[in-house]
């Protein structure tokens, strides 16, 4: 705005909230007007004013993203240095980038926001006290100051905002393109981050998603080194201050099966597990918006028409206002970003001190042969966790066409995990065990046959299922072991038609539901080859069998 030089909504009052660590400290000099933690209508009122997006009928704010709909997935690097290098599990998703690079490429970031207008949000990740991490979001995009604003915790007292010194500053820049040749990067896209200097810098990416996990990203590798379990789940508590986990990747229903109105929500996507409670390491929750229904998801389709919602890449009528949530031609990966205290029955501290009294691992099984709900034993848990097993659902990530794709995501959220897999799984165990947790496979997938062939499994059903299973109703009924995986499938369920429960009786042809099952344990046993040489015997022992060897 400052080559139009007039002046912008909230210029008189930009430094209001500024803390005394000031932006110098980042390396960051000879800029323009800095807009310190300005609230979130003032930011919303200077995103319109800059073009960044509109509002829509009902007051949300909507933000098209260009070409990034989705996670650059391939694009995130680690500074290798050596304070970290022998902590981090380098592989597909956690690459290496040397300290000559970052160095190069954090010079050119500051030379770029020369002269520039950013907005700065001093928040916090983690709603436990004492380990909430103090981060700084700098960007040159109000909205994504916005968004920041949602999915984390505000500091309210003016004086411990002035204060305020963060542990760790993430940068976002959606324009600043790198340059491979010199970055030694795979494209223009990068998120990198580095420990040893506690910065972290989003490059070329206008998705809000990938501020939202590199920071989790962040805290999967800090807290675990404080023996905190970091998860990638959704979370929940019953009257009975009984904390229900549920882990999945994007579109398995973590979001949609833990907003149970009959619970109360802690969060919907990120937690850490201590040894004294269960916490949200975020303040907000960040949906799919594609075909959400006031009919299946009453509390979260509300939040679509509320002021202080961010709408991504959802359709709307540029005259109306009215957006349409079945619209998929921009991306499935429609997003809705909102405060958790949108959602009526959320935890309004985003903490709960009890221990998990159920874990649910969500699995969308696009093969269309998993059970919908299984118990698990510690073994068969820890294996089945590290395996991560799902399908990709459409839009989550660059690339992804309609299909979903078979997938084995370890820990339920492979990308975001930094430490190598049973490093958690052996975190989560421990705490398992000392509080005795009930563990289930839920599938939230297919039956009938796979993707396009059969049909999606009735989230009546689901929510049944699990409403039995984390109110004790499934303790005393009849189980029967599966063939192939061993672990106990239920006979019966309240509210649940008992077929169900046999997956195969779907199937029109069940030599072809064997099959199917069988090729998918082979894919089971294969994944597990990367991990089978570092968890002990009695999890290898967990895995499946093939088909011809139990019949």
């Amino acid at each position: 705005m400052k080559y139009l030089e007039f002046d912008t909504p909230a210029l008189s009052h930009a430094n209001a909230y500024k803390s005394d660590f000031g932006l110098e400290n980042h390396g960051l000099v000879h800029l323009d007007t800095i807009y310190w933690n300005l609230p979130t209508p003032a930011l919303i009122e200077e995103a319109v004013f800059r073009g960044e997006g509109k509002l829509v009928n009902g007051g949300a704010f909507h933000a098209y993203t260009g070409k990034w709909t989705a996670r650059a997935a391939n694009d995130k690097y680690f500074v290798k240095e050596e304070s970290t290098e022998n902590k981090i599990d380098w592989g597909e998703y956690n690459r290496p980038m040397t300290t000559d690079k970052f160095a190069g490429l954090f010079a050119r970031l500051q030379a770029y926001w020369q002269g520039e207008e950013l907005f700065v949000q001093d928040l916090y990740a983690g709603a436990h006290p004492e380990y909430r991490l103090p981060v700084r979001v700098i960007s040159d995009r109000a909205w994504s100051a916005h968004f920041v604003r949602n999915m984390l915790t505000v500091e309210k007292d003016l004086a411990k905002l002035k204060q305020f010194i963060p542990d760790f500053t993430i940068m976002v820049a959606p324009k600043f393109k790198l340059d491979p040749r010199i970055d030694g990067t795979l494209s223009e896209t990068a998120i990198v981050i580095n420990f040893a200097q506690r910065i972290a810098i989003i490059a070329n990416s206008e998705y809000a998603g990938e501020i939202k996990k590199t920071i989790f990203t962040i805290l999967n590798f800090l807290m675990p080194l404080q023996d905190v379990m970091s998860m990638h789940c959704s979370a929940n508590v019953g009257k009975e201050n009984d904390v229900a986990l549920f882990f999945g990747l994007s579109g398995t229903g973590k979001t949609t099966l833990s907003a149970d109105p009959r619970r109360r929500l802690i969060g919907d996507d990120e937690h850490g597990w201590s040894n004294d409670a269960v916490f949200n390491y975020e303040a907000g929750c960040y949906a799919k918006a594609i075909r959400l229904s006031a009919e299946a998801e009453p509390e979260i389709h509300a939040c679509t028409y509320k002021f202080g919602t961010i709408l991504e890449n959802v359709i709307f009528d540029p005259a109306s206002r009215q957006i349409d949530l079945d619209d998929e031609r921009i991306t499935e990966n429609t997003r809705l970003s909102y405060p958790l205290s949108f959602i009526p029955n959320a935890v309004e501290e985003m903490i709960v001190y009890s221990q998990p009294k159920n874990i649910v691992f969500l699995t969308a099984d696009a093969q269309g042969v998993m059970p919908p709900i299984a118990r698990l034993d510690m073994n068969q848990a820890i294996y089945h966790f590290i395996s991560g097993y799902t399908s990709k659902i459409a839009g989550t990530e660059l690339g992804l066409g309609i299909e979903p794709e078979i997938t084995f995501s370890a820990c339920f959220g492979a990308p975001f995990m930094v430490h190598h897999p049973y490093y958690y799984a052996k975190i989560l165990r421990q705490k398992a065990e000392r509080s005795g947790a009930h563990i289930w496979l839920v599938n939230t997938g297919w039956v009938g046959g796979k993707f396009g062939v059969g049909k999606r499994i009735s989230i009546r059903h689901t929510r049944n299922m699990l409403n039995a299973a984390l109110e004790g109703k499934l303790d005393n009924i009849e189980f029967r072991k599966d063939k192939l995986f061993g672990f106990d499938i239920p006979l019966s369920c309240p509210e649940v038609p008992s077929d169900v429960f046999e997956p195969s009786n779907a199937w029109g042809d069940k030599k072809e539901y064997w099959k199917k099952y069988d090729a998918l344990v082979s894919r089971y046993i294969e994944n597990f080859k990367l991990y089978a040489d570092q968890v002990p015997y009695e999890v290898q022992q967990a895995c499946p069998k093939r088909h011809r060897d139990v019949i």
